[in-house]
């Protein structure tokens, strides 16, 4: 019997200037264990006229982990960080009761072609949690636990997995690990792996139980500790998942939230601009796109 319960195909989906293949939420799953929302961006090839430049933006009850492949983004918030990710470094900001930032193309790289291509994730709070004190965090990717055994490289991107610890600072039970393999190989790593898991292929080809699945996809385990396939030479995929909340999460725009009044709460601050200002990108924003009274 196979272990996949369900298959995510990426969808079109405009962010603002900006086309990514949206992976979740899907109607059929809205959250796999905590992670909620899950956007792979490009590969893109941007000329010297054209830029990434996602305006200030607010986010209340969830943490962002931005994890690039190729290109760099700046990375400014009201906490007053400017950072530039670079690819393999992990950015994690965890919104809580409220923060707003920006994510745009380096000024040193605006006047020449570049490429741009990773993951933007959306991480739920515990209900405990979500109106706690904002944070930021930025990991080099040299910091990340990196191992290899039988042939097959593995990285751990957050969380916990294989008796290693991720030093992103995570707020509940969760895992994403990178895997890749030069030849093809058989994977069986259920044994450590817990509460709902989903795997993403962003290269390459897997098997399991006699079918081939290809990029673009998440497939969803009906039972994580079975996890076992045959990853194909040259593939990359990321494995998440984690135990998952007792509580419904709500999404409305750039908010997560267990309460729907803490959402609508944080919608009319926005739209009344209460919230604080970035520190060098005081002037633009993105409105609410209808406010919802």
């Amino acid at each position: 019997m196979s272990n996949i319960q369900l298959i995510i195909e990426e969808r079109a989906a405009d962010i603002g200037k900006f086309l990514v293949g949206r992976l979740l939420p899907f109607r059929q799953k809205r959250v796999i264990g905590p992670f909620i929302y899950i956007d792979h961006m490009g590969p893109v090839k941007l000329n010297e006229r054209e830029q990434m430049d996602i305006r200030p933006h607010p986010h209340i009850g969830l943490s962002t982990l931005t994890f690039l492949f190729e290109g760099s983004i700046m990375h400014r918030d009201t906490l007053g960080n400017a950072v530039e990710i670079h690819p393999g470094a992990v950015n994690w900001m965890t919104a809580g009761k409220g923060i707003v930032h920006s994510e745009r193309t380096p000024d040193r790289l605006r006047h020449e072609d570049k490429t741009m291509h990773g993951l933007q994730i959306w991480v739920a709070l515990p209900k405990h949690l979500e109106q706690m004190d904002p944070e930021f965090f930025h990991v080099e990717a040299e910091n990340l636990p990196a191992w290899t055994e039988d042939g097959i490289e593995f990285k751990l991107v957050a969380g916990k997995a294989f008796g290693h610890r991720s030093p992103v600072p995570v707020y509940s039970n969760l895992y994403m690990l990178e895997i890749k393999s030069s030849e093809r190989k058989v994977v069986n790593i259920g044994e450590h792996l817990f509460g709902e898991s989903g795997l993403y292929i962003l290269e390459g080809r897997i098997e399991s139980d006699g079918n081939s699945f290809g990029p673009k996809q998440i497939l969803v385990a009906k039972d994580s500790t079975l996890c076992e396939f045959t990853i194909e030479e040259g593939s990359t995929i990321y494995i998440f998942g984690g135990d998952p909340f007792p509580e419904e999460r709500f999404i409305d725009w750039n908010f997560v939230s267990s309460s729907k009044e803490l959402i609508q709460e944080a919608k009319e601050k926005w739209d009344a601009q209460l919230f604080d200002k970035i520190p060098g990108d005081e002037v633009e924003f993105v409105p609410y796109p209808t406010l919802k009274k």
